[in-house]
């Protein structure tokens, strides 16, 4: 049973799917992700209360996609699913294939490890409803278990799909209804760092259509190698690489994607970043100038800056909630059915939705809203979306570092060490317990802010510090390390 269960990873499946990297076997073979593949179709025909299902599977570039790619289907025909092949595909798209009235599938799958190394892949499942949650992914499963191994055969009946053709001209239709303009981008230069991801198709079927010159963008080219720096707009390499192609270009606009696309960033004219708190700074002051209000929900460790920005200078409602995507987007659906306006969800790694858009995260999405209010400031003459975060507090100094737990039950021992911190706080000079925590000990100093946590998947506890001047994180580092060192299951390092 350990076989599947150790690939859950959330609300997907993740694992090694390619050999070449030191201590790391294979844990996500095609056999393997044949029988996840038939026992998803299983789980969908009980869902739904219907056979002859219709589910389509795309991949983003990594190497091992055809492989896994090819065992998917062979276990969905099996079960007896209508298959189609939508190729090279980011994760939104294969949600918007369940909803697009031309594809209306019963079903999807992308096949993605995110911004993970080159030797995993894994499996994201998505319904009508939305994408699939943890305890979905457990059934799932223990499907797979009681299943056992799928025999190989086919696939014979698989139909091929242009996923991404009509998805990005759903994007471009958007962008044009939103700007009130055929061409709103025209006389804009924009540059693209796909990452060598999934992305790249946004320069010629979204952003070239519209009129941008897009000359400049790098690393259109999908290669699951990742030669160039890995996809993902928190790593400090791809971020510079995306500056670079902004300054060295003079570019008005950069966007930089995730490697299936569900995740954005980018940067503005100055070749400054547009990513944290200022990224979710530009999407809540676009949303709340369409929404006056509304509560904005992010993850935990936001700036004490963006929530004065979102609740004094925008009159909106700064949720902080917990870490973790699908908790803050799962939080903004729950405000809404207990009566709260809530119309963005955002977490600081970029992931995040919006009510409009089905409360899919989705990063070629957010970044066609930022699109559009970049077209409506140039046809008005008003400025450029820098111009409008200029005023945006943001800390002096930022830092996170996540001593090991050492013993066995790490979830009870993390435990031990927030409740002993949550006291050790009552004696602190200047500290207090920040008001409305929804996860772990959140400190409010003089200066700044500490949050303490537990992480629900890896035996440490992940400790961020913000200071609003400069060197203040280090004395605050020094206290919380000076707490810590009391206790023997903790491994501290640096």
């Amino acid at each position: 049973m350990d076989t599947y269960f150790k690939l859950q990873n959330g609300s997907d499946v993740r694992g090694v799917a390619l050999e070449g990297v030191a201590g790391e076997p294979v844990n996500l073979t095609p056999e393997i992700a044949r029988t996840i593949g038939n026992a998803f179709a299983q789980w969908l025909e009980k869902k739904l209360g219907k056979s002859g299902l219709k589910v389509g599977v795309g991949h983003d570039s990594r190497l091992s996609a055809e492989a896994i790619k090819t065992a998917v289907f062979q276990g969905l025909e099996k079960a007896g699913c209508a298959v189609y092949d939508c190729g090279l595909a980011s994760t939104p798209a294969m949600f918007m294939s369940t909803v697009f009235e031309d594809y209306a599938y019963d079903g999807s799958i992308m096949l993605t490890a995110s911004h993970l190394p080159f030797n995993r892949n894994g499996l994201k499942f998505f319904i009508r409803e939305g994408g699939l949650g943890k305890a979905d992914i457990k059934e799932i499963l223990t499907l797979a278990t009681e299943t056992g191994a799928v025999a190989a055969a086919g696939p014979e009946r698989v139909a091929t799909a242009a996923l991404m053709d009509d998805y990005a001209s759903h994007l471009v239709q958007i962008i044009r209804n939103g700007a009130g303009s055929e061409k709103p981008l025209d006389g804009l230069k924009i540059v693209v760092d796909a990452g060598n991801g999934a992305g790249g198709f946004f320069v010629d079927k979204v952003l070239q259509p519209l009129g941008a010159d897009t000359a400049g963008s790098r690393f259109l080219d999908p290669d699951g190698s990742f030669p160039n720096h890995i996809p993902n707009p928190e790593d400090p390499d791809a971020m510079e690489a995306i500056i670079a192609a902004v300054t060295d270009n003079h570019a008005d606009f950069g966007i930089i994607f995730d490697t299936d696309v569900d995740r954005a960033g980018a940067v503005d004219k100055n070749g400054k970043p547009v990513n944290r708190n200022r990224f979710i700074a530009l999407m809540a002051t676009i949303v709340l100038g369409e929404h006056p209000g509304s509560t904005i929900v992010t993850d935990s460790v936001t700036s004490t800056g963006l929530k004065w920005w979102i609740e004094e200078k925008l009159g909106g409602v700064h949720h902080r909630f917990q870490r973790g995507y699908k908790n803050v987007i799962n939080e903004a659906i729950r405000l809404n059915e207990a009566g709260t306006p809530s119309f963005l969800a955002l977490e600081t790694s970029g992931h995040g939705a919006l009510k409009e858009n089905y409360f899919l995260d989705d990063g070629a999405y957010q970044i066609a809203k930022i699109l559009i209010k970049i077209a409506q400031l140039k046809a008005a003459g008003a400025g450029t979306v820098d111009e409008l975060i200029a005023e945006l507090p943001e800390p002096a100094e930022a830092i996170e570092f996540r001593p090991q737990i050492t013993v066995a039950d790490f979830s009870a021992y993390a435990d031990e060490v927030l409740k002993a911190f949550d006291a050790f706080v009552a004696n602190e000079a200047g500290w207090s317990l920040t008001p409305n925590n929804y996860e772990g000990v959140h400190v409010t100093t003089p200066d700044g802010w500490i949050l303490v946590r537990k992480s629900l998947h890896d035996p440490q506890i992940p400790i961020n510090i913000e200071s609003d001047v400069a060197g203040g994180t280090a004395p605050l580092k020094e206290k919380v390390v000076g707490f810590l060192s009391g206790f023997d299951g903790l491994a501290i390092a640096g």
